[in-house]
């Protein structure tokens, strides 16, 4: 009897798994997805402005470059397109399940029970997670939210029916969302003003469109795109990944790029001191854009850096006691990049539920795999090295890795595979060791930091992780025979 596969999640790496499954020769898999369509982060923000901090032509699938991007980084709804596209090519259509949330999956008898909401319930053989990091919205807890009377929202759900020309538009957060939603609203609304309670380091990047002599040349030689894609990976390891982990010349670097692009650009002494961080770059993710400060110095752009007391009917009381009002007010305020499979019940091996394994901490062997739960797997799971890179590479990578241990089980080499107790252990005591000589613990509040304060980040070299990935230490797993 063949094995049944369910990959939880159609965005970039639930996608990825299908593809390499069907290369294999294995068909019996679905794809879970609890929206309506495939896309993952790019189906789900929409907002004005969105485009990928990633240059395009290393933000695609390394089998499967695209020469006609529109821009260096290209927006969000083309990045949309792209993995509809590939879905098409490969035939994925019959293996999607839209509007199917998984509820529950628990590994019993050997194989894994899932329930889905609504009812209907599979029976698989293996579980792979590609549910993302950013995919559950974080609301700000201030009071009186519920009160305005406006358009409020969320930037991952964006309410396009809300008219935005020539009305005053609030903005709550300084992350890569705001800094690319205000020059992309500044010309059309009447007010904007932007809610600030950190500062952000911008690396001035310049989006260029792509000529379509330039295109033309990508699409018509396969080796100068596969250059291109070289380029940009070689380029973000040897400074941003490297940075990050402790190479003090390239964060210096990066540090005084920031801080030339806030002199250079920003005239205003007094808006010039507001907008600088009290943080090392790179402690939080580095926002790429030279557009951004340009924009806030606009006569119709307003940063506040006073704290908000409350939400009102009328707008945005802050702390001095001035009310900001306002039409429509945006929630750029991020989201929990520590929920992975959460809410979903995950029950392993004995009734072990991730849940209380993971009860101090999101804790996994090398990202991908977690002791008690045979034949589940993550991809692009806790500590991943998810900084300023691109997450597609990342999500290869740990899937190759992934196949071997799920070969081991398809060529009767044993009946499940998950990593152990002692070896999960380990990992993770070299990781909390090593994150002391990252720039992450340096003092600032990021999205990166669990609810203890610990990065969730990958703390070693990119090149450690393509070598780590290349093939699994089996003395590190239990196999059941």
């Amino acid at each position: 009897m063949g094995k049944r596969f369910a990959i939880i999640g159609a965005g970039m790496s639930g996608i990825l798994t299908a593809i390499k499954l069907k290369e294999r020769g294995i068909e019996d898999f679905a794809i879970y997805e609890k929206a309506a369509r495939l896309g993952g982060t790019w189906r789900d923000n929409t907002y004005p402005g969105l485009s990928c901090d990633v240059p395009s032509h290393v933000y695609a699938y390394s089998f499967e470059l695209k020469g006609d991007w529109s821009h260096r980084f290209s927006p969000g709804a083309e990045i949309q397109g792209y993995f509809e596209g590939v879905a098409r090519k490969y035939g994925l259509d019959r293996h999607f399940r839209f509007n199917s949330e998984i509820e529950r999956a628990e590994y019993r008898d050997g194989r894994w029970h899932l329930t889905i909401k609504g009812g209907a319930t599979d029976i698989v053989d293996f579980v792979i997670s590609a549910t993302g990091v950013l995919h559950h919205p974080a609301t700000p807890d201030i009071p009186g939210l519920g009160d305005f009377k406006g358009a409020c929202f969320h930037s991952a759900r964006w309410d396009h029916s809300a008219p935005l020309d020539g009305k005053r538009v609030g903005i709550i957060g300084t992350g890569s969302t705001a800094i690319q939603i205000v020059p992309a609203l500044a010309d059309r609304v009447s007010k904007l003003t932007l809610f600030q309670r950190t500062a952000q380091w911008v690396l001035p990047l310049a989006n260029p469109p792509y000529s379509d002599d330039e295109k033309a040349m990508y699409l018509a030689s396969p080796q100068s795109l596969q250059q291109s894609y070289d380029f940009w990976s070689a380029r973000f390891v040897d400074t941003f990944a490297r940075a990050v982990i402790g190479d003090q010349d390239e964060l210096h670097k990066i540090e005084a790029a920031c801080r030339i692009n806030l002199e250079e650009n920003v005239g205003d002494p007094e808006l010039r001191r507001r907008l600088t961080p009290n943080y090392r770059a790179a402690c939080k993710r580095l926002i790429m854009s030279d557009t951004f400060y340009p924009a806030m110095q606009k006569p119709n752009v307003e940063l506040i850096t006073d704290g908000i007391e409350r939400i009102e009917a009328s707008g945005v009381r802050t702390k001095d006691g001035v009310l900001h009002e306002l039409d429509v007010l945006v929630l750029a305020t991020g989201f929990d990049g520590h929920a992975f499979l959460r809410p979903i019940d995950v029950i392993g091996e004995g009734g072990l539920r991730l849940v209380d394994a993971w009860a101090h901490a999101n804790e996994a062997y090398r990202s991908v795999a977690a002791p008690g739960f045979p034949n589940f797997f993550m991809l692009v799971g806790p500590n991943s090295p998810i900084g300023n890179f691109s997450v597609i590479l990342i999500s290869e990578l740990q899937l190759a890795y992934v196949l071997q241990l799920v070969d081991l089980v398809l060529d009767g080499k044993c009946r499940a595979v998950a990593p152990s107790k002692a070896a999960t252990q380990r990992f993770n005591a070299a990781l909390r060791e090593a994150m002391k000589g990252t720039v992450w613990v340096t003092g600032c509040k990021s999205w990166y930091l669990d609810r203890n304060g610990n990065p969730a980040l990958w703390p070693w070299s990119f090149d450690r992780f393509r070598a780590e990935m290349q093939a699994p230490d089996l003395t590190d797993f239990d196999l059941a025979a």
